[in-house]
Parts: structure tokens; sequence; C-alpha cells
């Protein structure tokens, strides 16, 4: 590597701590330039898990990087450790240029442009990639002389959510000890294993931390990891080009399979049906199965007992929103992947004014480093509150959930407990209703933290209760002056 490389590359990493503070990670200082060949920029990770989270989530951003320092198009192309490098040309001298070697996987292709994830693979590199062969899926598989193969739907694994990242707390202790003794033993100890919980509370990092270890433990493990959202698409998809075998191929030839959300299988007769083959298939041979949800297995509204039974089988693990001290080692440990020395007293103020989840307290980090790069301002008390400001955070929230709550169940003379419960009976289910549309209309909490208040239901439950409520409005005016008489009480007891 020669000093201009070096140069670009310092200059790349100012621009990426600058112009895109939340793609920005600490380890990007760690990466070797290799230099300019066959134009491009080259760069090598530390791990084959950085390069395939840089050719996948991060290209863009290198490339505008490249652009800006270098002043002309200059594509980066990122390698991993055991990747042999191009040849580098020497200034003066002419050089052949150099035949690229052939990738031994598809996650191995950082040597040369990575293909569409929509495009077929040419026949003669499909055999570079067999489904089993290793690391995480790949997707692309043998497709049928009738079509093209059906789309792969695969997650990207982010490095960060390895379980060294990971902060542990009264909240999570049970899950986050269940996610490391699956991926120490795969398939021996809980299978499946389900977690469920709010959302931002940390289910996807256990979920890619255990992709994570047991990809660097058993590199020649099979691993796919997606969502519900993408085991549907597929699904659909293979039904439609009638590719069924290639779908039941990718999903059943596995050592690891990893869904998040699938709660999202709800009011899927076909899909759950599939789902349930596929599930007996993966644990007949003592595959492991991961789960991640928004909700207990039997709370998932419309999924089919048998299914319910089987994700239950297992270690079902719930996590909670953190506590307080949990959130200012999360808030030290999202600064510190991205960069950013927080002192204790602003780990600390954030802490205290971002109590919902995780993703605020990482939003939150976002927004700081943003400012702090672009307005040139240390990360002071000041800053954090303007931040939080701008974010329609205030340092005290003019009214809890809690509030609302006791407001409401005084009012209806229930018991608070019995509207968070699943009872349905009419004397709880409009109080209810009516507590769900006065949280989202006086708390900044979301549509799902709402429902996780009131006994985890998904926040489509809480839109329903809302619209129904905005309904009711205009057609009772009793039902009006409840909802006046309930606002009277909740301004006095802010005012106290």
């Amino acid at each position: 590597m020669n000093q201009p490389d070096r140069q670009l590359w310092d200059g790349m990493l100012t621009h990426l701590r600058e112009h895109h503070a939340p793609t920005y990670r600490h380890w990007f200082s760690e990466l070797e330039p290799v230099g300019v060949a066959d134009g491009a920029f080259w760069l090598r990770s530390g791990t084959d898990n950085h390069r395939d989270y840089l050719q996948r989530s991060c290209s863009e951003h290198f490339n505008d990087a490249a652009l800006a320092v270098s002043g002309r198009l200059l594509p980066v192309r990122f390698i991993g450790p055991n990747d042999a490098a191009p040849t580098i040309p020497t200034p003066g001298r002419k050089t052949t240029k150099p035949s690229r070697p052939a990738p031994t996987s598809t996650a191995d292709q950082g040597m040369s442009e990575p293909p569409l994830r929509d495009a077929p693979v040419e026949p003669e590199n499909r055999a570079a990639a067999p489904s089993g062969a290793g690391g995480l899926q790949s997707g692309y598989i043998e497709p049928s002389p009738r079509s093209a193969p059906i789309r792969d739907h695969g997650l990207v694994i982010n490095p960060d959510y390895g379980f060294e990242n990971f902060v542990q707390g009264p909240s999570n202790r049970l899950a986050h000890a269940a996610a490391v003794a699956v991926a120490q033993k795969p398939g021996r100890t809980y299978n499946p294993l389900f977690i469920h919980g709010g959302v931002g509370l940390g289910k996807t990092h256990l979920l890619q931390a255990i992709c994570l270890t047991i990809r660097e433990a058993q590199p020649g493990a099979s691993i796919y990891y997606t969502s519900c959202d993408g085991f549907i698409t597929q699904f659909m998809d293979a039904v439609q080009a009638g590719q069924m075998g290639d779908f039941r191929h990718r999903f059943r030839d596995l050592d690891v399979l990893v869904i998040d959300d699938i709660h999202f299988l709800a009011k899927r007769e076909r899909t759950q049906e599939e789902f349930f083959h596929t599930f007996n298939s993966l644990y007949q041979m003592n595959k492991q199965i991961v789960l991640s949800s928004d909700a207990a297995p039997e709370e998932i509204p419309d999924l089919e007992d048998r299914l319910v039974s089987r994700f239950k089988s297992g270690l079902v693990a719930k996590m909670d929103a953190p506590d307080y001290e949990s959130r200012v080692a999360i808030v030290k440990t999202k600064g510190k992947l991205r960069g950013i020395n927080l002192t204790s007293e602003v780990a600390e103020f954030i802490a205290a004014r971002v109590d919902t989840n995780i993703r605020e307290l990482e939003g939150t980090i976002v927004t700081l480093h943003m400012r702090s790069a672009v307005e040139g301002r240390p990360l002071s008390i000041e800053l954090v509150r303007e931040a939080l400001a701008d974010r329609g955070e205030t340092e005290h929230t003019d009214l809890s959930i809690q509030m609302v709550l006791d407001a409401v169940a005084a009012f209806y003379r229930v018991r608070p407990a019995e509207l968070m419960s699943k009872r349905r009976h009419r004397s709880v289910a409009i109080p209810r209703q009516v507590c769900m549309f006065l949280a989202r209309k006086h708390t900044r909490h979301s549509l799902e933290e709402v429902g996780l208040t009131f006994g985890g239901r998904d926040h489509t439950t809480v839109m329903h209760a809302v619209r129904m409520i905005e309904t009711r409005l205009t057609q009772d005016d009793d039902l009006g002056g409840v909802i006046r008489s309930i606002e009277d009480k909740l301004r006095l007891s802010k005012s106290v």
C-alpha cells in the first residue's frame, strides 16, 4: 500500500464520520486499505462477517466517500481476511490485468461485483455455493426449467450484534442465557428457542448473535436468517412459480433456521401449514430453530393450536423493557460502537429521558452523533437537551400511560389490572379502548408500546381501538362527555 492509498482511506473515514453518522462504526478504522486495482479501491476486513455486512449494507456510502475524497467515480470493493487480493499495479509500470480468482462461496464474492439479489445466478457459478455449503445461506438455488428462481429474502447479519455487545439486565437475563446456550450447542439444548417481547428490546440482537457465534465456531454450518415476511413472500413466489421443491430445499436442508417476527404468521392458513411441515422436518433432524415474536405463542391471534404447541415445546423466554442501569450501559455500548466517547453524565442524562426501548436510545445517539459532527460541538448535556427537544422528547413527559390507566380505571370503577388483562367482556373492553385512545392522544408512546402495556396486544389492536373511539365520538355525545371528564382529571393530576 502506498501513501496516496492511505491518504485516500483516511479522508474516506473522515467523510463517513461526518456525513454518514448512522452508518459509521468504530471498527471501520480497522479496515486495511489494499489499494486501487481494476478501477476500484479495495479494502480488507478482519472477518468474513464484516466483509459480508459491508458488501450488503455499506457499499453506497463507501462509494460516496471515495467519490468525495478522490473527485472521481471509484467503486469500493471488500475482501475478507483469507480472500486473495488483486494485484496492485506499481506506479510507472505497466502490468497485465490479473484474472480474478473464483470465489469459493456466494459469501466470498468480495472479489467481484456482487450479483443483484433478484437476479438468477449463471449456471457456471451456482456450483460454487451449494445449499448447505456453510455460512449464511445465500438464497440462490437451482431454478426449475420453467421459470426464474424465487428471490432470496435473507436478512443482513450485523457484526455489531454479537453477544459481547449485548447488555444483560434483569429484563433479558433468561433470553440472553438461552441464546448463548443455543449458540454453543445448536439443536442440543433449547429447541426451539422462542424469544418474545415488545418492540426495540433486543430480540433481533440476540437472534443475530446466535448466527454470528455459530458461524464462527462452525464455518460449515448451514444457517438461514430471515423475517417471517421473507418466509411468506418466498412461499407465495414458490407457489406461483411452481417451485415448491426449491422452496422446501432452501428451508429444510439447514442446520439452523432463524426467523424474526414470527407473529406475522397470524391469519395465514396456507403459510402456517407449510411452516408446520418445515418446523417438523427440521425438528425431527435435531436442527436448531430460533424464533422471535412481539407476543407469546398463545397470544398470537389466529395461530393454529398445533403451531402454538410446537413453539412452546422448547424454551419460551420473555424480554422486558430495560431498567435505568441497563439503559445507561446500553447508551455507552451503542456510543462506543459508533466511535463516540460519552461521559457518564451524558449517558445517564439520556437514559433518564428516553425510557421506552433500545431502538429509541440508539436513535438518540445517532442524532447526537450527527449534530456533534455537523455543528462541531462537543457531546454536552446542552446538546443532548436540544437533540431530545428536536426529536419530540421532553425532560418530563406530560402524561404517562400509567396516569391514563389509573384515571380511566377510576372513572369506570374497574381495576387497572383488568384493563391490562386478556378479558374481552364489554365492561372491560370499552374502558380499555378508551384507555388506548387517550394513551395515544396524550402520551408520546408508540402503538406497539401502548399495545405492550395492555396485555402484550398487537399494534393493530391499538389502531382498531383508536378508530373505534374516534368513530363513536362522532355519533355518541355521552362518550364525548366521558372523554372530556377523564381528560379534566388528567389535567388536574398533571398540575399537582
